[in-house]
C-alpha cells in the first residue's frame, strides 16, 4: 500500500512535515512561511528539565506548536491523537493509510535506523510522515532526509513510543480541512507579532533575556561543576542549536527566508533589509557553535575560552534585541 505522496526535503522536520502535508492537500505553502506564521523562532532555558543529562535549552517552541499556530492563523484544522496502547496506535495509522491519508508522526530520534549513528541520541520531538506500508516496513518521508526511506513495523512502534522528555506517546496528526483561500498577510503579521513578543519577553529564561541568562551560566560552569560537566553542558547548547531539527543558527536562516517572502506579500521592503540582518545573526550563531565545539572536543588553544564564549552570546543577545525591536516597529 503506497499513497501518491510527494517528498520535499526541508531544513526542519516540523515545518517540512506541515508544508508537505499541506501541499499534498492542494495548499501550496513554503517551509519558511509555515515557520514564520507558526512563530517558530524562540529561545528558552529550562533548568529543571534535563535532556541528555543537561539542562534543556530550546530554540523552538514545544513540539506541535508551530503547525498548530500556523493552522489556526491560516484557517485549516489539524487532528492530533495520542495513544497509550501501541496496537491501537498502529491500527489508527493503518486506517489512515487505507483512507489515503498521509500522516505526520512525532517520534524519538534514537531509534531511527535510517539516521547516521552520530545523529541518533535521545530526543523525542522529531517529526516525519508515513505514506504507505508493506508486509515488513512502513514507508517514511522524513523531510530532513534527501530521499524517502523505511522503518520496520517494530522500529516504527519503538520510535512512536520512545521514553523520556517529550515522550511522543504514539502521537499522529494530519490536516482535516483546508480552506480554499487564506488571509496570508493577516497570518504573517500575527506570526511576526508573537515572535517579537516572545523574543522580547521580560522573563529571565525566555527570548533575548534567556540568552543572556545562559551566557552568565556559561561563565560559571567550569568553576561550579568542573571542566568535564561544563563541556557536556556546552555540547548541549550546540546540539540543540545545530543538530536538533536545525536549531538556533538554522532557524535564523529560515526566519530570514520567511521575511524575504513576507516583504513582497505585505509590500514592506524594510522586511527585506531585516531579512539580511537576521541572516548575519544566524552566521554569528554558527560561529559560536564552531568555537564552542572546539572547546568541548578539547581542540581550542584559546585561554579564558568560557568567558569568550559567554561574551559572544551577549553580543548575539544585543543584536537580536535590536533586531526584534526594529521588526516589531516595521509591522506595527
Amino acid at each position: 500500500m503506497e499513497l501518491g505522496f510527494t517528498h520535499h526535503q526541508s531544513a526542519h522536520c516540523e515545518n517540512g512535515v506541515a508544508s508537505n502535508l499541506l501541499k499534498h492537500n492542494g495548499f501550496e505553502i513554503s517551509e519558511p512561511m509555515i515557520f514564520g506564521i507558526g512563530s517558530g523562532l524562540f529561545f528558552v532555558y529550562i533548568p529543571f528539565l534535563k535532556v541528555n543529562h543537561a539542562p534543556a535549552i530550546s530554540y523552538r517552541p514545544m513540539p506541535g506548536t508551530i503547525f498548530n499556530k500556523a493552522a489556526k492563523r491560516l484557517g485549516f484544522t489539524v487532528k492530533r491523537v495520542k495513544f497509550s496502547n501501541p496496537k491501537a496506535a498502529q491500527q489508527a495509522l493503518d486506517d489512515n493509510l487505507k483512507n489515503n491519508i498521509p500522516t505526520g508522526l512525532q517520534v524519538g530520534v534514537y531509534g531511527l535506523t535510517y539516521f547516521p549513528d552520530e545523529y541518533r541520541f535521545h530526543f523525542n520531538a522529531h517529526n516525519c510522515v508515513v505514506y504507505g506500508k508493506t508486509e515488513t516496513d512502513y514507508l517514511v518521508s522524513d523531510p530532513v532526509m534527501e530521499h524517502v526511506t523505511t522503518l520496520t513495523h517494530k522500529d516504527l512502534e519503538k520510535v512512536r513510543f520512545a521514553k523520556g522528555a517529550f515522550a511522543p506517546k504514539g502521537q499522529m496528526y494530519y490536516p482535516t480541512s483546508i480552506p480554499n483561500k487564506a488571509d496570508l498577510p493577516k497570518a504573517i503579521i500575527k506570526g511576526i507579532k508573537e515572535t517579537c513578543r516572545d523574543m522580547l519577553a521580560p522573563v529571565p529564561f525566555v527570548g533575548v533575556k534567556g540568552i543572556r541568562t545562559v551566557s552568565k551560566l556559561v561563565r560559571k560552569w567550569p568553576t561550579k561543576y568542573g571542566v568535564k560537566v561544563a563541556n557536556h553542558y556546552l555540547a548541549q547548547i550546540v546540539r540543540m542549536q545545530e543538530e536538533i531539527g536545525t536549531g538556533g543558527g538554522g532557524f535564523r536562516y529560515i526566519f530570514a527566508a520567511f521575511l524575504q517572502e513576507s516583504a513582497d506579500i505585505l509590500g514592506k521592503p524594510e522586511l527585506r533589509e531585516l531579512s539580511h540582518e537576521m541572516t548575519k545573526i544566524g552566521d554569528k550563531w554558527r560561529d559560536f557553535a564552531v568555537e564552542a565545539s572546539r572547546v568541548y572536543k578539547n581542540r581550542s588553544s584559546k585561554s579564558d575560552v568560557y568567558n569568550l564564549l559567554a561574551d559572544e552570546m551577549l553580543k548575539i543577545a544585543d543584536l537580536e534585541e535590536a533586531f526584534f525591536k526594529k521588526l516589531k516597529k516595521a509591522i506595527a
